[in-house]
C-alpha cells in the first residue's frame, strides 16, 4: 500500500516573506544604511580636507612667488624690464607681487593693477572654522574675484604679497573635490560590501533561518521535523536558537497534552452519558430499598443514597475540568468531622484489609467533632477524598510484607485566626521526585505508574476556588503531608449583626 504525501501549502505570511523585494528585506536595508553611513563618514572627512587643500595651494603659490621675488628684489623694479616682469607674473599666475620689509612695502612686479581687491587671505591663520568657512566661500562664490594673499618668507621677517585671480584656485578645488568624491564613493562601496557580507553571514542569515523556521513551524507545529536544530554558536543568536528550539519542544508537548485532554474529554462525555443512566437506575433501586423493614438495610440505605447522589452530581460536572471551570463554591458552615467520616466510609478500608494480599491501613479522624469550617460541603468532600485516596493507594502500592511497617492515614484540623488549617498525613513511601516537580499538574504529577495526576490537579483548583492554598509539607523520614488552608468567607455587616443578635 503506497501512501502519497502532499507537500503542505505555504502560508500567506511565508510566501509574502520570500517574495519581498530586495530593497525591502533586512539585508537591503542594511546595505543602504551601510552605504549612507560610509558616505556620511567620507563627507565628514572631506570638509576639513578641502579646507586644508585650499591653504596648501595658496602656500605653494606664495612660496613660488617668494622664490621668484629673490631675483626681483636684488635690483630696483625700475631697472627690471617689463617683459621680464610679465614673464615672472605669467609663470607664477599672479597680477602683482610686493615685498614688505621693515614696515615698508615695495612693488616688485606688476602688469595690470586691478581696480579693487575682493578678498584678503592671511595664510598664517589656521583656525579650523575660518579655514572651512573660507573653503566653502571659495567653492560657492569664487571664480571671478581678485584675492590678495600674503604670508611670511621663512624666518627672514619679510612678508610676500601677491594679487591673483581666484579662478585657478576654485578650479583646483573643484577637481580635488571630484577626485575625493570618486575615491570616497569607491571606498564606501568596498567598505559597505565587506561590512554587508560580514554582517549578512554573522546576523542576517541566522535571523532569516530562524524566521523561515518559525513560519514553517507555525504551519505544522506538531511535526517534529519543523523544530529548529540549534548551531554551536555561543553568542546571542546561538542562545536565541537554543531557546527557540526549547520553546518549540515545550509547545509540541503542550499541544500533545491538549490533544490528550480533548480525546479524554470526548471519552468521558460518552462514559458520562451512560453512567448517568446507570446511576439513575441505582437511585430508583435505592428508593425501593428505603421502604424495606430490614434494620440492616435501613442502616445502610441513607449512606447509599448520599453516595449515589454524590455520584450523580459528579457525573453532571465531570467535564468541568476539561471544558469549563468548576462551579463557584456554595459555602456554608459545616462540621468537618462528619465529612471526614464519610470519606472513611467511602474508602472502605476494612474491606480492603480483609483481602489476603492487602495490608491493614489505620485511618485516624483527629478532627474535633465540634470543629466547623466555612466551605462548600460537596467540593470539600472531593478535596479530602482525593487526598486520602492518593495516600491509601500509595500505602497499598507498597508491597513490602514487613509486619512492623506502620500504615496510617491521619486527618487533623485546627484554626489560626480566621483561617482553618487541615492536614492529611500518611506513613507511606512518600512522593517521588518527578511527582514533586510537577505537583498539581494534570498528567504529570502522578505518584504511581499509570496514574493521571488529575486528583491533585482537581484538589488544587477546588482549594483555590475557596480562596485557600495547599502545599506539600516536607518532613524527615517517609510519608506524605499535605496542608490545606481555607480562610473564612467574609460576611457583610448586616449578617454579622444578625448572627450576634441570634447568639444574644
Amino acid at each position: 500500500m503506497v501512501i502519497s504525501q502532499q507537500k503542505p501549502e505555504q502560508s500567506p505570511q511565508m510566501s509574502a516573506g520570500r517574495r519581498l523585494p530586495v530593497l525591502k528585506r533586512l539585508s537591503g536595508k542594511l546595505l543602504r544604511l551601510t552605504l549612507l553611513f560610509g558616505l556620511l563618514a567620507e563627507v565628514m572627512i572631506f570638509v576639513p580636507t578641502i579646507a586644508d587643500m585650499r591653504i596648501r595651494w595658496l602656500s605653494d603659490r606664495l612660496n613660488t612667488v617668494a622664490a621668484a621675488s629673490v631675483v626681483l628684489a636684488a635690483s630696483d623694479a625700475k631697472d627690471v624690464p617689463q617683459s621680464v616682469q610679465d614673464d615672472v607674473l605669467l609663470a607664477t599666475g599672479t597680477k602683482a607681487i610686493a615685498l614688505k620689509e621693515n614696515g615698508a612695502s615695495r612693488l616688485l612686479a606688476v602688469s595690470d593693477m586691478p581696480s579693487k581687491v575682493d578678498k584678503h587671505i592671511d595664510i598664517t591663520v589656521t583656525d579650523p572654522l575660518t579655514m572651512i568657512r573660507g573653503a566653502f566661500d571659495e567653492l560657492i562664490y569664487g571664480g571671478d574675484r581678485i584675492i590678495r594673499v600674503y604670508g611670511p618668507v621663512g624666518d627672514t621677517g619679510k612678508v610676500i604679497e601677491l594679487l591673483t585671480s581666484d579662478a585657478p584656485l576654485r578650479n583646483a578645488m573643484l577637481l580635488y573635490a571630484r577626485n575625493v568624491a570618486l575615491i570616497s564613493l569607491f571606498i564606501s562601496v568596498i567598505t559597505a560590501s565587506l561590512v554587508f557580507l560580514a554582517i549578512s553571514r554573522l546576523l542576517i542569515r541566522p535571523i532569516q533561518r530562524m524566521s523561515d523556521n518559525m513560519l514553517a513551524f507555525a504551519q505544522q507545529p506538531d511535526d517534529p521535523q519543523r523544530i529548529i536544530v540549534p548551531g554551536k554558536r555561543e553568542d546571542e543568536l546561538g542562545i536565541a536558537e537554543r531557546e527557540l528550539a526549547d520553546m518549540q519542544h515545550r509547545l509540541q508537548r503542550t499541544l500533545s497534552e491538549q490533544k490528550h485532554l480533548a480525546d479524554l474529554g470526548l471519552a468521558v462525555s460518552k462514559i458520562n452519558h451512560d453512567m448517568r443512566n446507570i446511576l439513575a437506575s441505582a437511585q430508583l433501586i435505592s428508593d425501593h430499598l428505603a421502604n424495606s423493614s430490614d434494620p440492616a438495610i435501613q442502616r445502610f440505605v441513607p449512606k447509599l443514597v448520599r453516595t449515589i447522589d454524590r455520584a450523580i452530581n459528579y457525573s453532571q460536572t465531570v467535564l468541568a475540568y476539561g471544558g469549563t471551570q468548576e462551579a463557584p463554591p456554595q459555602r456554608r458552615r459545616v462540621k468537618l468531622h462528619a465529612i471526614v467520616n464519610d470519606v472513611e466510609e467511602m474508602l472502605d478500608l476494612d474491606a480492603k484489609a480483609g483481602a489476603e494480599t492487602k495490608p491493614t491501613i489505620e485511618f485516624k479522624n483527629l478532627v474535633p467533632e465540634t470543629f466547623e469550617i466555612d466551605v462548600d460541603p460537596d467540593q470539600f468532600f472531593r478535596i479530602i477524598s482525593n487526598l486520602c485516596r492518593n495516600s491509601v493507594q500509595a500505602m497499598l502500592g507498597d508491597t513490602r510484607s514487613d509486619p512492623s511497617l506502620v500504615r496510617r492515614l491521619t486527618v487533623t484540623a485546627g484554626q489560626i485566626g480566621t483561617t482553618s488549617i487541615i492536614g492529611v498525613d500518611d506513613t507511606g513511601p512518600g512522593l517521588p521526585a518527578k511527582a514533586r516537580e510537577n505537583l498539581f499538574t494534570a498528567f504529570k504529577g502522578s505518584a504511581r505508574s499509570g496514574g493521571t495526576g488529575l486528583g491533585l490537579a482537581i484538589v488544587h483548583e477546588l482549594v483555590r476556588a475557596h480562596g485557600g492554598t495547599i502545599e506539600l509539607r516536607d518532613h524527615e523520614g517517609a510519608g506524605t503531608s499535605f496542608e490545606v488552608r481555607i480562610p473564612n468567607q467574609p460576611v457583610s455587616l448586616a449578617e454579622w449583626r444578625s448572627r450576634r443578635s441570634s447568639i444574644s
